[in-house]
């Protein structure tokens, strides 16, 4: 049996699953946590990644590894290879101003013709612009600027040489300076953010790879910083496109995530370039296009009440089923971080329609599946409008195990949602790209257990919804 390894390194932790190279079967696994915060030092990434290698035991058996990871992130590199400063994340909203200049100086349009996205506080070109601003020593520092993923294939691969950093069509699609149109970095773009060019990495196309040196490394399971020597290092991947090759999406599949981050997105033949901002125009792992949508706030909204209730998931899950459709008119906006989409960085998150009969458990827990669904649902809209098809519509993330949010989905998406059997698909979609990587030939995998939900659509509670998102507060 010939094995490859995935990982997926997000936001609040890391994931490695082994599989069989042929067949997907799952082999063993391993995990490690994160730090909390949106701003990390990636060191603390690769000890993690390192005890996860070792808890889903080595690498001494592993053809082929690849990495996918959270995207946006901004990793700032000193001459020597340094880490200049701690990691600035993809939900650091602190270049929000930032990103507001970027798109004054040129234009939503141009942007969007550009690079097929226009800047938000969460793409790394905000924050070179944000560092430039704030940090000019540091800015100065940098001599090359990569993505997460970026930054631990590269500590794998054993090399310390800027000129090996290398990244896939799909992070570098997020980055701001990168067209998912033409192939190609628009490095005039980077410079306008961080006041004059810098290395960046070099982009693999879907079945390319590299080797690892084993420099200073061993095992790749515990001590040292790279892989073992003659390891295949596949291009990895941003954490949706991983997961879309996880799933095997095809055009006419959107999947709704819900993570940290809830994200929209479907397999297109077309780049796409909105000029409204609403939908980012990235790329996939396979020469294709993936279109998406991105909200801040997803599955930590079902925490944050959760909490407020004191109850556990699968409690609010049960409270929820057991108010009406609508909750009675009450609607929470989520918007516990500030949101990405509507670009609203600095917003709270607010309840309307607090009455005497709707000021229970029951009301609120609803009202938070709701209202977080809505925001997916706005998202959908917006990649229909875009031109994409959406025949099939997959959840997944660890919203997704929430019953109410499986049973309440089709009555505010307005289609039936298919759940597919709880997995790693992210790390699945990397482990899917190193299989490809070893053999040159994409691996057909399969996976059996999905349950689809329908329900009558309940066009209200996206109307009061709507309503309600025009009226909430910015922070003070």
């Amino acid at each position: 049996m010939t094995l490859v390894a995935g990982v997926d390194s997000s936001t609040q932790s890391v994931k490695v699953v082994v599989r069989d190279a042929e067949t997907g079967a799952p082999v063993r696994e391993g995990r490690a946590a994160h730090p909390d915060g949106t701003e990390v030092h990636p060191s603390f990434w690769l000890a993690a990644l390192h005890s996860a290698i070792e808890s889903a035991g080595g690498l001494a058996d592993v053809s082929a590894l690849s990495v996918a990871g959270q995207q946006h992130g901004m990793v700032c590199l000193s001459s020597s290879g340094e880490v200049v400063r701690p990691a600035l994340l993809w939900n650091d909203t602190r270049s929000a101003g930032a990103a507001t200049e970027l798109v004054a100086e040129l234009g939503a349009r141009s942007w969007a013709e550009a690079v097929g996205s226009v800047p938000v506080a969460s793409f790394t070109v905000t924050k070179l612009r944000w560092l430039r601003n704030h940090e000019p020593a540091s800015a100065e520092a940098t001599a090359a600027v990569c993505l997460p993923h970026d930054w631990l294939t590269w500590k794998l691969s054993g090399s310390t040489d800027l000129a090996d950093l290398v990244t896939d069509r799909s992070d570098a699609s997020g980055t701001g300076y990168w067209s998912p149109a033409t192939g190609s970095y628009q490095l005039d773009l980077l410079a306008r953010a961080l006041g004059r060019e810098v290395a960046v990495p070099r982009v693999l196309g879907p079945a390319e790879s590299i080797t690892a040196t084993g420099s200073g490394a061993g095992s790749g399971a515990g001590g040292g910083s790279g892989a073992a020597l003659g390891l295949i290092l596949g291009a990895g991947a941003g954490d949706n496109a991983g997961a879309a090759l996880g799933l095997g999406a095809q055009p006419g599949d959107v999947i709704v995530s819900i993570g940290t981050s809830g994200t929209v997105f479907g397999v297109s033949t077309v780049p796409a370039a909105d000029p409204s901002g609403i939908v980012a125009g990235f790329a996939d792992c396979t020469g294709a296009y993936l279109p998406l949508v991105c909200t801040l706030n997803a599955a930590r909204v079902l925490d944050a009440v959760a909490g407020m209730l004191g109850v556990s998931h699968a409690e609010l899950a049960s409270l929820a089923l057991r108010a009406p459709s609508g909750a009675d008119g009450l609607v929470l906006v989520p918007y516990l971080e500030g949101e990405r989409t509507p670009n609203r960085p600095e917003a709270n998150g607010s309840l309307h329609g607090l009455t005497l009969r709707t000021a229970t458990p029951q009301h609120l827990a609803r009202a938070a599946v709701e209202g977080l669904l809505c925001g997916l649902a706005d998202g959908l809209d917006a990649l229909v409008e875009q031109g994409l098809k959406a025949e099939r519509i997959l959840l997944i993330g660890g919203g997704a195990v929430n019953e109410a949010v499986r049973r309440i989905a089709p009555s505010v998406l307005g289609r039936p949602v298919t759940v597919p059997p709880a997995g790693e698909y992210v790390a699945d979609g990397a482990a899917r790209q190193a299989a490809w990587a070893l053999t040159r030939e994409l691996p057909q995998w399969r996976a059996e257990g999905a349950q689809t939900f329908d329900g009558p659509a309940d066009p209200a509670v996206r109307s009061r919804y709507a309503h309600a998102r025009e009226h909430v507060l910015e922070r003070v």
